[in-house]
């Protein structure tokens, strides 16, 4: 079967020097990505705070493009709501350079409620949510990629914003994290140079679809979007936790079910090793990487 790209996703709980050292691991057995969530806390469900913070995303990332030379490094996914876009623009640039053109500028249009509502920052209902996405996504791509930007929206302003990226730098792909048919997705098509889910391969083989009828709606060709995914992981009755999405079953079972992924369009599959100690992370990782990369060659 065709080869997909395998990523590593590691937890912002664990201490940056856990994150630095696994992140090395992880390269050195053959992932192809490493990637980090976008979170104040840990997701309680409701507005409840949680005793238990996590790291800063791009503080952490721009640390390991500098220690780790050879993977992609991605935010899965930075809520558009956290930071002015305009500011969010110039740290993916920084970054992108420190990581010298590894960066996978992951975006989405916020979601967790308690995180939003200790720190005091505007969430609102889902259209809203949607409408101010819309628009900083506009600020985002000019600012990333034309000479001068302006954008005279309900949510942001910006007038005669100059380019953030340095001349002669790599295009900072910007990845979207959606599964909303209606809207999102159309956002997607319009926007994105590369999509993620949370799915299986039956869900995502429905979504892939959903997408590519908004590209159609608006003639841009749905090849151009990479498409990556992600479900926890039970190995042989060994859970790596609760997630929007899981696979369980033998190696042989993960392994076809990757096969069934990359059949339905993916090009790559995100491991999940959030849940837990960076042990703990540490263990699935080489348990990937001992008994399902050689599979996938």
């Amino acid at each position: 079967m065709a080869k997909p790209a395998i990523g590593a996703w590691l937890g912002t709980t664990w201490a940056p020097h856990e994150v630095l050292a696994v992140a090395g691991e992880v390269e050195a057995a053959g992932f192809d990505s490493v990637w980090l969530a976008d979170h104040f806390m840990a997701n309680t469900g409701t507005e409840e705070v949680s005793d238990r913070g996590n790291l800063e995303c791009f503080g952490m990332l721009a640390g390991l493009g500098a220690a780790v030379p050879r993977v992609r490094l991605g935010s899965l996914v930075a809520s558009i709501t956290f930071r002015h876009p305009a500011v969010l623009a110039n740290i993916a640039a920084t970054v992108d350079g420190i990581a010298s053109g590894r960066l996978v500028l992951g975006v989405g249009a916020g979601w967790q409620l308690n995180e939003h509502a200790a720190y005091g920052l505007p969430l609102g209902p889902v259209r809203e949510r949607i409408d101010r996405f819309e628009e900083g996504l506009a600020v985002l791509t000019g600012l990333l990629r034309s000479d001068s930007t302006t954008v005279a929206g309900e949510h942001y302003t910006v007038t005669g914003a100059p380019i953030v990226t340095r001349p002669g730098a790599a295009r900072t792909p910007i990845l979207i994290g959606a599964s909303g048919e209606k809207r999102m997705l159309g956002v997607v098509a319009r926007y994105a140079d590369e999509w993620n889910c949370w799915s299986t391969p039956a869900l995502f083989a429905h979504k892939s679809r959903v997408l590519d009828e908004h590209c159609e709606r608006i003639g841009r060709d749905p090849r151009e979007i990479r498409r990556s995914t992600q479900a926890m992981l039970e190995i042989d009755g060994e859970s790596s936790g609760p997630g929007n999405a899981v696979v369980s079953g033998s190696v042989a079972q993960i392994v076809d079910t990757i096969g069934r992924w990359t059949g339905a369009g993916v090009d790559e599959v995100i491991v999940p090793g959030i849940r837990g100690t960076a042990d703990d992370g540490r263990r699935l990782f080489d348990r990937v990487a001992a008994d399902i990369l050689p599979q996938l060659a």
